[in-house]
């Protein structure tokens, strides 16, 4: 598999997501924002997390009209597909690529720790390896995570099974982290090419560091 990594001024991520395709053994190339077109045959873009533009105007917001994102869009529109991590779902969802919007915490804090996560639907490309309601240990970084979006867009997210991932205790049950509508940590389009989430599965992949379950969520990509 071949992955593009997208970087723009600001971004921290990039190696942590191309070392995580890497030991999965895929091969990955970094894009420049500058760029007007994407690698030939690539077969996933990721959006990885860290702060585009500083998040000076809002997070994401501007990173949106850096010339490679018309690519992306234009990749996305004809089945390609992309992931967002942190940063990268709010990015996806300012150029209209995802559902709904990223709003800034409920405790108006940055929050940075290691999070359980129920798997809400597994019935896409992202999450094919893991189970439905499985819990999954995957460390979580970010200040604007609270993700927001009205009664008929959530209606549609769970009538078409777009709502991925959950904020949850150790048993499975929601809890309010940041104040996601019903604790909600990750989301795909209708299509369900495009996936996003504020967790950061690629720093879950090394048991000495706290989780190894990102494994499985980024090898879904692979089927």
């Amino acid at each position: 598999m071949k992955v593009a990594v997208l970087r723009f001024p600001g971004t921290n991520c990039e190696f942590d997501t191309q070392y995580a395709f890497e030991k999965l053994g895929h091969s990955t190339e970094i894009v420049w924002h500058e760029e007007v077109t994407l690698p030939k045959e690539i077969d996933l873009v990721v959006v990885p997390g860290g702060f585009s533009y500083g998040d000076y105007l809002r997070s994401g917001s501007i990173a949106r009209f850096s010339p490679v994102m018309k690519a992306v869009i234009r990749f996305a529109n004809e089945g390609g597909k992309v992931l967002g991590i942190c940063n990268g779902f709010q990015i996806l969802t300012e150029a209209g690529l995802l559902p709904g919007a990223l709003k800034r915490n409920n405790n108006l804090h940055f929050i940075s720790k290691h999070q359980t996560l129920c798997v809400v639907n597994n019935d896409n490309a992202f999450l094919n390896k893991c189970t439905q309601g499985e819990i999954l240990n995957i460390p979580i970084a970010h200040a604007d995570g609270n993700y927001y979006i009205d009664e008929s867009g959530f209606k549609a997210l769970e009538e078409n099974n777009q709502i991925l991932l959950r904020y949850c205790d150790a048993k499975g049950k929601p809890m309010v982290v940041n104040g996601s509508v019903t604790s909600i940590a990750g989301v795909c389009n209708a299509s369900k090419n495009v996936f996003g989430l504020m967790p950061h599965p690629e720093r879950a992949l090394e048991a000495i560091l706290g989780s190894e379950d990102g494994i499985r969520m980024l090898q879904g990509f692979e089927v």
